[in-house]
């Protein structure tokens, strides 16, 4: 399984080129569910790879159902809510409520569409509102962002009785989003927004397109198409919040989001300025290599298997660095689950010189303990433009990629703990947009 290596890509790079019938997986999830509650277990079992039903019986199914309802109660919703791509292995997540409590469920499928594991995860962690973020000072109203064709849920988060203040327009990173750039039970961009709104300033967040229309983007499509599209219009609504100062509006830009925020001061010259938080400064290929080899070290395996693999994955990102279409290759050949076009034009932008032609202001921040985006890409960028009038640069040493606090550099599982978005570093883009 060579591709278990280009499982943290996932966090970094989209996967909304992935082709598996999301629709198929989740009407087969549903009905093994169904079939459990009702008790035919029999039928259940068909669901399964033939290889797991040598070692899982209808009897097995039973015990384990028995069990489920003997502690949680009868079942009364079991729908599946989301699916990912993990190594060659697609994961269903179904939401479980039964009588007395709440248990999720997740399903692994192949690509036959058979399945190969079930789990039940421990109920995650609840998001919690930061002590910085005071409702007393902010209010917050839901919009639709719009764009042909499509229409977006968004949220407008204003300071109370306040006028002429700057806005801030929040663009994600890689991948489906929800407005609040949600992982596990964080999230980013309600932190920011309301930590930044109880000091005066508003901001506009947005779902991002590729959660609400994944089915367009199973075929050719670029950032453009992604990201850069609904930002402007995010921009151009920031301009139509009663009370906003139209000569203040700012971009957020995280990780992609970052990397793409020069193109976007170029697209929108009227904006005042710039935030890249953990904002690729290399291209991405090289970024998913440094994850991969950071993951192999993590796990302290030295085997010669484990470095063969690890060699077999960097010769696959590789194939991304190209920069036009190979003889005979088509726009929409898919490469790490994205089509070539995408990353043509991506490894065609150069992040760093756009920036350095950037008139508008340009704040850069990278957390020292983000293991996404290396102090590799703060360092270009400090190379680049440390020396600029315009721009700020500063390193948070103990932030994460999902930019909180953390005591270490980790994996994964670090997202999974609650960890609100470091309250100096909203108080420092807040002095920073207020020109102190």
């Amino acid at each position: 399984m060579k591709k278990a290596f280009l499982v943290i890509a996932l966090l970094l790079v989209s996967t909304i080129g992935f082709s598996q019938n999301v629709i198929s997986l989740f009407n087969k999830t549903n009905s093994f569910f169904i079939y459990m509650a009702e008790a035919k277990y029999d039928t259940a079992h068909l669901f399964f790879d033939e290889a797991e039903q040598a070692k899982i019986t209808p009897d097995n199914l039973k015990k384990l159902w028995d069990n489920i309802t003997t502690n949680l109660g009868k079942p009364e919703i079991l729908d599946a809510i989301s699916s990912k791509v993990q190594g060659d292995f697609y994961a269903v997540t179904v939401e479980g409520k039964f009588e007395k409590a709440e248990q999720n469920f997740v399903l692994m499928f192949n690509k036959k569409e058979k399945i190969v594991g079930l789990f039940m995860p421990p109920k995650a962690a609840t998001y919690t509102k930061p002590a910085y973020a005071d409702t007393a000072l902010y209010t917050e109203k839901s919009v639709y962002l719009q764009t042909p064709g499509h229409q977006l849920a968004a949220i407008i988060t204003t300071p109370k009785n306040k006028t002429n203040f700057p806005v801030v327009v929040l663009v994600h990173g890689s991948g489906p989003g929800d407005m609040d750039e949600t992982v596990g039970p964080n999230k980013p961009f309600r932190d920011i927004a309301t930590g930044l709104a109880s000091k005066g300033i508003a901001s506009v967040r947005y779902v991002k397109r590729t959660l609400v229309y994944a089915g367009e983007f199973n075929k050719v499509f670029t950032a453009k198409e992604e990201v850069t599209d609904d930002a402007l219009a995010a921009i151009a609504m920031a301009k139509t919040i009663m009370g906003a100062d139209q000569k203040s509006i700012y971009v957020l830009g995280h990780s992609l989001g970052g990397m793409l925020a020069p193109r976007l001061a170029t697209l929108a010259p009227s904006i005042k300025g710039i935030i890249l938080a953990a904002a690729p400064a290399r291209k991405l290929a090289d970024i998913i290599i440094d994850q991969n080899k950071y993951i192999v070290e993590l796990a302290k395996d030295t085997t010669k298997a484990t470095q063969v693999k690890l060699g077999e994955a960097i010769k696959e990102i590789e194939a991304a660095k190209l920069v036009k279409l190979a003889p005979n290759m088509k726009p929409d050949s898919v490469i790490l689950g994205l089509p070539a076009a995408y990353w043509v034009d991506l490894n065609a932008y150069d992040q760093v010189a756009t920036a350095k032609k950037l008139k508008q202001r340009i704040l850069v921040f990278q957390g020292g303990n983000d293991f996404q985006v290396a102090m590799a890409d703060f360092n270009i960028w400090n190379a680049a433009l440390g020396k600029s009038a315009n721009a700020k640069l500063k390193l948070y040493p103990e932030l994460n990629h999902l930019l909180s606090p953390q005591t270490e550099k980790a994996y994964t599982q670090q997202y999974q703990v609650p960890v609100n978005v470091s309250e100096q570093l909203i108080s420092d883009i807040a002095l920073w947009i207020s020109g102190k």
